[in-house]
């Protein structure tokens, strides 16, 4: 740029002394006419140039760079460096779109590339293969037009895409999809599905078999606790030096019905197919319900305390919302020594409903929180046993709420207790006129 400045000063500088030797020589006429044919001269240069350039940008990649001379001889010097640079450019990123493209058609699980309005630019192998797709004749077509199921649909328009879900193939009654959604750039998502035919046909022996054995398992279990306990009441038929035994084995026999009667409720849980069939929700009913269970289970050994917020409702399953109310409250009193707090309340939050437990338990150190809600996990097993605890509980808690569109969350910290919260929709949640506040 500096050396076409220059080239130009001293061009201006040459004509203007040779127009003033000309104008000495052969006078002022002579000296104009003179400049403008140089000028003139000069212009015209200049548009043949421009000629070339403009011809050169029409086709780039099929015409080189024109020679210029004096300064069009740095421009298009300077387009000639810049065309390779993007050339390479051009190059590297074909490049590293084909090795992106080769290591995508390679994955196991189906991949496919949609833009800001849903249409596919691009998908491998195995997306065709799970999905029904053809790369040659589906490019630019809409993914809703393709995939058709409402759940496929919904899922795409709510744009959530922090969970998975599940859905059988149109294509073949035998294959289970599970998909993803993944956002990036400005409006774009990648769709992930993976073939879990075989882990869904694992799931689904493990479930009936729970289901099976626990539902064997509880007539021998009512008839032996049923026999203990007729034989602990009647006078004289247990000898007193083994009625230690018999009370042992009463309680024993009342924990596996306790664990078989939750092993059947996950199981159901685990098993339904259909959304929880909603209805308006007593919650001061069920609130008072379950403040009575947890005084009954504490037995005096506890403050429990209950605020909730008047007229604060909730459409849902009211017998699965007792479970999930009811199992939180009692983990609470289960794992807060004698003498301790167990506060209850049912608020709002901003837009969403909020039922939340607070103990001065014993708390739970942070590595255990995330496999809280997983069964049978138990941060002390030996504590567990002794407040009668099944391992199930929370699980049975997680399930309920993600049939109802909610979620838990768990705060808690060793030796300051814990708050285990119930965070509901704004779809679900029902405001009416409060007859009165519940509080105790």
């Amino acid at each position: 740029m500096q050396d076409i400045r220059w080239n130009a000063f001293w061009l201006a500088v040459a004509l203007a002394i040779f127009c003033l030797i000309i104008g000495l020589v052969k006078g002022e006429a002579a000296a104009l006419w003179t400049y403008s044919i140089v000028v003139t001269v000069y212009l015209v240069s200049h548009l043949r140039w421009l000629y070339q350039l403009q011809r050169w940008l029409k086709k780039p990649a099929s015409l080189t760079v024109p020679h210029g001379a004096g300064i069009w001889e740095h421009v298009f010097s300077d387009l000639h460096q810049l065309q390779r640079s993007h050339s390479s450019s051009q190059t590297q990123f074909i490049s590293a779109l084909d090795r992106y493209r080769d290591a995508a058609s390679a994955l196991p699980d189906g991949v496919v590339a949609l833009n800001d309005k849903d249409r596919i630019d691009w998908c491998n192998a195995a997306a065709e293969r799970l999905l029904g797709l053809s790369l040659a004749q589906d490019v630019g077509q809409p993914i809703y037009y393709l995939v058709r199921q409402p759940e496929f649909i919904q899922c795409l328009q709510m744009h959530d895409y922090t969970n998975t879900f599940r859905l059988r193939s149109w294509q073949h009654q035998d294959l289970i999809l599970e998909i993803q959604f993944v956002s990036f750039g400005a409006g774009q998502k990648l769709l992930i599905c993976r073939d879990v035919s075989q882990q869904e046909k694992l799931d689904t022996m493990r479930r009936d078999f729970i289901a099976n054995v626990s539902h064997e398992l509880r007539t021998p279990l009512t008839v032996i606790g049923g026999f203990l306990e007729t034989l602990s009441d009647m006078d004289g038929a247990v000898p007193e030096g083994q009625r230690q035994y018999f009370t042992l084995m009463l309680k024993q026999a009342e924990r596996m019905r306790h664990l078989v009667e939750d092993l059947l409720t996950l199981s159901q849980l685990e098993n339904g197919r259909t959304a929880p069939q909603d209805t308006e929700v007593d919650v001061g009913l069920l609130l008072n319900q379950v403040m009575n269970e947890s005084r009954e289970l504490s037995k005096g050994a506890h403050k429990i305390s209950l605020v909730a917020e008047p007229g604060l409702g909730l459409t849902g399953a009211s017998t699965e919302l007792h479970s999930a109310f009811g199992n939180l409250v009692s983990n609470a009193v289960r794992y807060t020594p004698e003498g301790g707090h167990v506060a209850i309340s049912w608020k709002t939050r901003g837009e969403e409903a909020v039922f939340s437990v607070k103990d001065s338990g014993i708390g739970i150190e942070q590595q255990h929180i995330s496999r809280l809600t997983e069964r049978f996990y138990r941060v002390d097993s030996s504590r567990s046993r002794e407040t009668g605890g099944t391992g199930l509980g929370l699980s049975i808690v997680k399930h309920i709420l993600i049939r109802h569109q909610a979620r838990l969350e768990i705060e808690s910290k060793p030796g300051e207790g814990s708050t285990f919260s119930a965070v509901f929709p704004f779809n679900r949640i029902v405001h009416k006129t409060p007859a009165s506040s519940l509080k105790s």
